[in-house]
């Protein structure tokens, strides 16, 4: 099931994706006689459980057979499917080649830091250089999305917490990253966090370390890798993040880059106005942005 959260004549909607078409839970909901108010986000939805989740794998197989009224894709605005998330997680040097390009050594214990909400954009929207251009550069990037709170949990049972997986872009201000001797500011600016299209959930990834992921800058790939190259899995980030900080539904995990950032390329290349930075993975989609200088 691929859910998307999703703008229609300035109101936000929460969708099942059908091939190039979407359709409302709500309006499923409403039209087959469910409880709609499970719908109204789907931040919203994940915190309902279970009972939650299987009302809408419900609505989207009768939508699949019944329904009417698909919307094609292009006559909505995609956002972030969470929008809003309580915190987002990010990796840093979790693929062996990212580390070997960057000349560090194999992290022992995964490193993880925090983006700021307010980085969230949609999958198709700009992305904005800072007025001082510090040196942009993107990080193509599987994101997982918790779908239950999970304190302590081990790497054995982490897979029952995630509610699916995300195209992420972990776009990043080298200038400040690096002159700040941490990175808070320079992975948190405004619209530094583009990700989507859509949640694809759990059982439609059987095994979320043999996918390609891929970075085409203008057209042009940039990173080409697959996430058997991560150091550290999926359920081994959720049991050492967990460890220490509550994860709850809707929490985004962006579990680090591969090889071929701007930064480390000889000579480095950052990037300006106008360039489009296109994120595609295996099995759940692709995200597009178009760098803009920031707005006056």
């Amino acid at each position: 099931m691929r859910l998307a959260t999703y703008d229609l004549n300035h109101q936000q909607h929460l969708g099942i994706v059908h091939g190039d078409t979407i359709a409302s839970l709500s309006a499923l909901a409403t039209a087959f006689g469910r409880d709609a108010s499970l719908f109204h986000g789907l931040g919203h939805l994940l915190s309902e459980g279970h009972r939650a989740m299987d009302a809408a794998r419900e609505l989207s197989q009768r939508a699949v057979r019944d329904w009417n009224e698909w919307l094609p894709l292009t006559s909505v605005h995609l956002q972030c499917p969470i929008p809003k998330p309580s915190k987002i997680v990010a990796i840093g040097l979790n693929y062996r080649d990212h580390a070997e390009e960057a000349h560090l050594a194999i992290p022992k214990e995964p490193l993880f830091f925090a983006k700021f909400v307010s980085s969230i954009t949609g999958p198709f929207d700009p992305v904005f250089i800072p007025r001082s251009d510090p040196e942009i550069d993107y990080e193509a990037e599987l994101a997982v999305v918790i779908g239950r709170t999970a304190k302590h949990v081990s790497a054995d049972d982490a897979y029952d917490y995630v509610a699916g997986y995300m195209v992420l872009n972990d776009v990043t201000a080298r200038k400040w990253q690096f002159s700040d001797k941490q990175w808070t500011r320079g992975k948190s600016s405004d619209t530094f966090c583009p990700a989507g299209p859509w949640l694809t959930t759990r059982d439609e990834i059987p095994d979320p370390h043999h996918l390609r992921v891929l970075a085409r800058l203008n057209g042009r790939i940039v990173q080409d890798s697959d996430t058997s190259n991560m150091i550290f899995g999926v359920p081994q980030l959720i049991e050492h993040i967990c460890e220490a900080i509550t994860l709850e539904p809707g929490d985004i995990i962006a579990t680090g880059t591969p090889a071929g950032v701007g930064v480390f390329r000889k000579p480095p290349s950052f990037l300006k106005a106008g360039d489009v930075i296109e994120v595609k993975i295996d099995g759940l989609g692709s995200i597009r942005n178009t760098m803009q200088a920031e707005p006056l």
